[in-house]
């Protein structure tokens, strides 16, 4: 039994928001209690203690779109000429980066952006992989990675048609065995989806099999949707209809799945959004740096749509992304008391109801029972905190280096800024060599 006191309890629990002198005691990798600390410190006098300093007690952060793969891309140069579309970026940098990933490269940076995620407070990822010319076994890489991080994960292959039928079926069958692994190992520290790339890239043929074999094994979708008009301009030349559209006839959109980006669609997709249940992941950060336009988020939460927030790789900080995603919408809007409560109940809520969509637990709150993943933030505020001031404390006043502790799943990953039990400096001298083997490759 741990015994977490003597912080300022944010338990993103309506029913108990707050606490000025807060504690929680973890017992296993479950929340056993939380509230005053008196009381709890009473309640179990036995118990290893851990004193929170006035710190920040929160549950850990949740991101729900991430690219491990994307990694190598830091700091590489190619020969590609500047891109002046999406599609300039994809055939420019990440289709010819993500060829040359061998299964090693594919451990190796996945490790890193997840020592920098435990450094950040982030306890739960759902990330999305491609690697074409590594498929079989590229997933098992991942949770291997994870593991040994100890992060919790949700993975999936991206299906695409892009390198051909082959290729396309061994993504299949990759999220098809990993999937089914899951299932067998029961546990909620790794799941699996079937991942597609995106609209344009999946012939009619490939769709059907990617869908037959996530509806044999009960299994949900991962996939981009509507990021970048031209995966819009595909499906009305294709199939006459728009991204989310066809998406729906395929019979991707439900309660199981998520599509990432939604941003070239109609209000008759928003409508089909909301009904269908399907998950939204808004990624501001990744937009405004593809040049790809601002998604509706605005209109898609007032229509009711379950609207989360990812990274897309471009940081590990989910702090970063609350940031960027307030004033995206302020100025696109070009309304300054706009995105003030979206962004907070993206990250916060939603994306909580998102993961817990996955797992048989449940992450993002702090509540006897739910999952030990717990955080300690080092800020000292400057005015008032309570139950009404925390998310502007947090958008103006915290990032993830804030962060001095890391709970995942009742177990210690970093305390007092030091990770435990992860060799950062051997791991990450390790990806800095795969990572600059695979550029001369390019």
């Amino acid at each position: 039994m741990l015994l977490i006191h003597s912080g300022k309890l944010i338990t993103r629990d309506s029913k108990n928001p707050f606490t000025a002198d807060g504690a929680v005691a973890i017992d296993g990798n479950l929340i056993a209690a939380v509230g005053e600390s008196a009381a709890l410190r009473a309640s179990y006098p036995d118990a290893e203690q851990m004193d929170a300093k006035g710190r920040l007690i929160m549950p850990g952060f949740i991101n729900t779109h991430m690219h491990y793969y994307s990694t190598f891309a830091r700091g590489m140069q190619t020969d590609s000429k500047p891109a002046m579309s999406f599609l300039d970026i994809l055939e420019g940098l990440w289709w010819r980066l993500d060829k040359k990933l061998t299964l090693d490269d594919v451990f190796y940076s996945a490790v890193a952006p997840m020592i920098e995620q435990i450094r950040c407070g982030v306890t739960s990822v759902i990330d999305h992989h491609a690697g074409p010319c590594s498929v079989a076994g590229s997933l098992f890489k991942l949770a291997e990675a994870a593991s040994l991080i100890g992060i919790r994960s949700n993975l999936c292959y991206e299906v695409s048609d892009r390198d051909g039928e082959d290729i396309a079926d061994a993504g299949i069958r990759e999220n098809a065995d990993f999937i089914r692994y899951c299932q067998e190992k029961k546990s909620d520290m790794v799941k699996g989806l079937m991942g597609m790339h995106a609209q344009m890239t999946i012939s009619e043929k490939t769709m059907a099999k990617v869908t037959e074999a996530a509806e044999r094994l009960g299994a949900g979708y991962h996939i981009h949707a509507a990021e970048a008009p031209e995966d819009l301009a595909d499906a009305k030349e294709k199939y006459g209809c728009g991204v989310v559209q066809r998406l729906q006839k395929a019979g991707v959109l439900n309660e199981k799945s998520i599509v990432v980006h939604a941003i070239h669609i109609s209000e008759e997709e928003i409508s089909i959004l909301k009904e269908s249940g399907v998950a939204v992941v808004h990624n501001p950060e990744s937009n405004m740096g593809n040049a790809v336009g601002t998604s509706p988020v605005l209109k898609m939460m007032d229509a009711g749509v379950l609207l989360g927030l990812g990274t897309d790789a471009y940081t590990a900080d989910m702090t970063e992304s609350l940031k960027v995603a307030n004033v995206l919408h302020k100025h696109a809007a070009g309304v300054p008391s706009a995105g003030w409560a979206e962004p907070p109940a993206m990250l916060f809520e939603n994306n909580r109801t998102i993961m817990n969509r996955f797992i048989e637990g449940q992450v993002g709150i702090l509540q006897a029972g739910a999952n030990a993943d717990v955080i300690l933030v080092d800020y000292d505020p400057p005015t008032p905190l309570n139950a009404e001031t925390i998310d502007s404390h947090i958008l103006f006043g915290v990032t993830g280096r804030h962060v001095d502790t890391t709970i995942v799943n009742g177990k210690l990953r970093m305390k007092d800024r030091q990770l435990l039990d992860i060799d950062a400096e051997s791991l990450l001298a390790k990806s800095r060599e795969h990572a600059e083997a695979l550029w001369k490759r390019i």
